[in-house]
């Protein structure tokens, strides 16, 4: 079966920023995450607050994707549930915004989301192919230290954090209060992969 979307989510320092623009330039697919919503609901002056309502939302969903084309590329990279040097985002009218985003994006088709929990945001449809990235703790802090210029101990700092605020942001806006390799369908360990061997392995199951 052929995925018309790939949706990738990342634990902190698992290397998902080499992964998903890999993934989204081997299968020719879009590349959108939040962040690229985020900033073209501020350049289009956008008052989340005045688009409460699903089915506005769902219409300034609509003309913000189009108003970002079709080959948008990665911009600030916003993995799932942290984003590094940024406070978690707790506006929900804007969280509303993104996740009709998300799933007008999807609709669409070919592309690859990196967005705050999408896989959950879209359910179980079955055109999605739902991608967890992970590593050991030591391999993230690893990887951290050496993307950040931070000690062994600060980087370890950094992944704590980061896992907190993934599991605090799933239990308050999906009510998940334990994330389990079951919620996706492919679950990769890209320090024994490497990023070029979990790109490969998406870009397979994608079909």
């Amino acid at each position: 079966m052929a995925f018309r979307v790939i949706c990738i989510s990342a634990v902190d320092g698992a290397r998902g920023e080499e992964v998903a623009p890999a993934v989204a330039q081997a299968l020719s697919y879009r590349l959108v995450d939040e962040e690229i919503v985020r900033k073209a609901a501020q350049e289009a002056d956008v008052d989340v607050s005045q688009i409460a309502e699903v089915e506005r939302r769902r219409s300034m969903a609509t003309r913000l994707l189009d108003s970002l084309g079709s080959n948008t590329s990665l911009a600030t990279f916003a993995m799932a549930g942290y984003v590094p040097g940024h406070e978690m985002p707790t506006d929900s009218d804007l969280r509303g915004l993104i996740r009709a985003t998300i799933e007008e994006l999807a609709d669409r088709g070919d592309a690859v989301i990196v967005a705050h929990a999408a896989s959950m945001a879209l359910g179980p449809r079955d055109d999605v192919l739902k991608v967890m990235l992970t590593a050991p703790h030591e391999a993230r802090a690893q990887t951290i230290a050496a993307q950040r210029g931070l000690d062994d101990k600060a980087a370890a700092k950094q992944v704590d954090k980061g896992d907190g605020n993934r599991a605090d942001y799933l239990k308050r806006f999906y009510g998940i209060t334990h994330e389990s390799p079951a919620d996706y369908d492919l679950v990769l360990n890209t320090d024994s992969l490497g990023p070029e061997g979990a790109v490969k392995l998406v870009v397979q199951a994608a079909g």
